[in-house]
């Protein structure tokens, strides 16, 4: 990848999300009630909602705020959400997929498709991009070197890992992050950090010259309050 590592292009692609901190309360606000709504308030049975609770905890979302959030998903308020995700392409012909959750799709879709055309994109079919993608599970394991890691890798189903820092990054398939991470914890490793992410499998290079357009692209998306997510096949090179 020219000099960055697939952890440095994950980062990228979180980035935005992570340095809106205003706008994230009320993402994992609305991701917590429609866990809730989709499997119930108890987290031993609903990994989505693990998900959600551990982006709370991690952004100090107030408890009384999560308890809300609960009780809407669990039917105790009118107001409702439903997903949708958008698929389409970026500058420089970038593939990028958006993961919305609205209570007003025609006003979302709207938005999106404002906010893809301002930069020379468009709104694509269901399909058109999500082939480039695959689900994966991330999570990163604390002070744990690529050494320590082979010692026990023949004990735990992963599909990749990467050195980052102290830190190793871990990606295993969807259904087994959860396991992944008992499994380091029962060996007293600490982890932070896990989630679900699409992961590009055919790249798209951006140059230093054009990264900062495929930004403010990306900022300008992840500014619009139905958004979720957004994933991108950006290598940046």
């Amino acid at each position: 990848m020219a000099g960055h590592s697939k952890w440095a292009n994950i980062q990228h692609r979180k980035k935005a999300q992570d340095n809106k901190r205003g706008k994230v309360f009320t993402k994992i606000i609305r991701e917590i009630t429609v866990a809730v709504k989709l499997a119930g308030p108890d987290m031993s049975s609903n990994s989505r909602l693990r998900l959600a609770m551990t982006k709370a905890n991690k952004n100090s979302v107030p408890k009384d705020t999560i308890e809300r959030a609960i009780k809407k998903g669990s039917g105790q308020s009118d107001s409702s959400f439903e997903e949708i995700t958008y698929e389409g392409y970026g500058p420089k012909g970038i593939a990028v997929i958006i993961e919305c959750l609205t209570d007003n799709k025609n006003r979302t879709v709207s938005e999106v498709r404002h906010a893809l055309t301002k930069y020379n994109g468009s709104l694509g079919t269901k399909g058109s991009v999500s082939h480039l993608f695959k689900k994966v599970g991330i999570l990163t394991v604390i002070d744990t070197t690529e050494d320590d890691l082979i010692n026990l890798i023949d004990d735990v189903e992963i599909l990749d890992y990467e050195q980052n820092g102290n830190d190793c990054i871990i990606n295993t398939e969807p259904t087994n992050l959860f396991t992944v991470k008992t499994f380091f914890e029962s060996k007293s490793i600490k982890t932070k950090d896990e989630e679900l992410i699409l992961e590009p499998t055919t790249m798209c290079d951006i140059g230093e010259s054009d990264l900062e357009q495929v930004e403010m692209f990306t900022d300008n998306l992840e500014d619009l309050d139905d958004v979720q997510n957004i994933y991108t096949n950006i290598n940046i090179i």
